[in-house]
């Protein structure tokens, strides 16, 4: 969310970010909701003085003129009360319409209406040339009795999966890594619930906009968060922070999900996109600076980027364009995992910076050490995603016989083995 302050006084500017980032939405038509709100109040304070001024000339007379007084009096509550209820309802469309200003990109961010016009910015790793006939990671997974997807589509529909026995272990294997390595920069680790309630994916900016993709629990008034960016976001809200206290890093690891709404007939096998999976998200709350938050933009992508390397899966970092990069975010980075079936690149992770879109949503503020009260700036930034990450890892590790090479600094987390197979998982499980 934007000041309205702001919005006012970069009319221009406000508008060039709502053309770049694709948005659907007036800009005039927010102008004339603050002009109605503006307009109720002025008139409600004018009543109200008149009920006062009413009210005093009681004392002064009797008889018939005060029982005038009396009904003057009850006929402008009436009319405070009616434009009292306008006022609500013409505040909450104010207020619906300041949730879907989008952010202002970053001025060095690529201009672009999608996908296609983000810009690589590095590459680390070369695609690795097979010796033998290669496997997608679903002939793989079939291979070695690692997954099952007919019977689980049958009792838990389409975009679901089960995996099993060895690739278990390996799945539970990253995730251990991934936070060691979250913890190894002093990240403090959480353990997430999934629901969460409305305010929260409101003050993450998924709502209003993005509720076609969350799954809505009505008896119990509650959502399936797709990110654990949600619940810490709001783990703050409405509380005033010590500046000595930050910057705020968490690592926070839950169950995510996602309806995938609008993707039909778009990677429907395997293990890519599919609605639930497992999560570790890195959270930064900072204070309101922008070389700050440039930092930490940079040390999160850093991270992500160590992870890959030391997964020794090769990738490439894109910088996304306006477009393609959200509504509240600034600047955004994604990282694409290199798939040796596809001979392409997949996203597997996502690092953005929002300065204080989120904080002023969440109310999420800090005190200067001067004593100012400011609005915070959050980051985030995958750590690791699974199953997703398993598609490229199982494809650039595997070998001729199907076992799956590991790389040394995930085999203390598989009992120190150097290749899965069905016959070699680790002894003690």
């Amino acid at each position: 969310m934007l000041d309205l302050k702001f919005i006012k006084e970069n009319q221009e500017v406000v508008r060039l970010a709502i053309q770049q980032k694709n948005i659907c939405l007036d800009l005039d038509e927010l102008l004339n909701c603050e002009r109605i709100v503006l307009d109720l109040k002025q008139k409600i304070q004018a009543l109200q003085a008149k009920r006062n001024a009413n009210a005093k000339k009681f004392s002064q007379v009797k008889g018939k003129e005060r029982e005038d007084l009396i009904s003057y009096g009850k006929e402008l509550g009436n009319q405070v009360t009616a434009l009292s209820s306008s006022l609500a309802e013409a505040e909450h469309n104010l207020n619906e319409y300041l949730l879907l200003i989008p952010n202002i990109p970053s001025q060095s961010s690529p201009i672009g209406p999608d996908e296609e016009y983000n810009v690589e910015v590095r590459k680390w790793g070369a695609p690795r040339r097979f010796d033998f006939p290669n496997l997608n990671h679903i002939d793989i997974l079939q291979k070695n009795n690692w997954a099952d997807f007919q019977r689980i589509a049958k009792i838990s529909g389409s975009r679901t999966y089960l995996i099993k026995n060895e690739l278990v272990l390996l799945e539970m294997a990253i995730i251990q890594f991934a936070i060691s390595q979250a913890c190894s920069h002093q990240f403090q680790l959480l353990s997430l619930p999934s629901l969460v309630r409305e305010h929260a994916l409101v003050g993450t900016g998924h709502f209003p906009s993005g509720r076609d993709q969350v799954y809505f629990l009505p008896d119990d008034n509650l959502f399936l968060s797709g990110t654990a960016e949600v619940p810490i976001n709001s783990l703050h809200a409405g509380e005033i922070l010590d500046e000595k206290s930050l910057p705020l890093l968490y690592a926070g690891f839950s169950p995510c999900f996602r309806r995938e709404a609008g993707s039909a007939g778009r990677d429907v096998r395997g293990l890519i996109r599919v609605h639930q999976f497992y999560k570790i998200e890195l959270f930064v709350i900072c204070k309101n600076d922008k070389d700050e938050s440039l930092f930490w933009l940079n040390k999160l992508l850093s991270i992500s980027e160590e992870i890959l390397q030391k997964l020794e899966i090769p990738y490439r970092v894109i910088e996304c364009c306006t477009g393609d990069m959200g509504t509240g975010k600034v600047k955004m980075f994604d990282i694409e995992s290199w798939v040796p079936s596809e001979s392409k690149y997949r996203e597997t992770h996502s690092c953005s910076s929002l300065h204080d879109w989120q904080a002023r949503r969440s109310n999420v503020r800090f005190r200067t050490t001067d004593g100012q009260i400011k609005f915070c700036h959050t980051l985030n930034n995958t750590a690791i995603a699974t199953p997703r990450i398993l598609v490229p890892f199982l494809e650039n590790h595997q070998q001729e016989d199907g076992s799956i090479y590991i790389p040394p600094p995930l085999r203390p987390f598989l009992m120190g083995i150097e290749y899965l197979t069905p016959k070699r998982a680790p002894a003690s499980f």
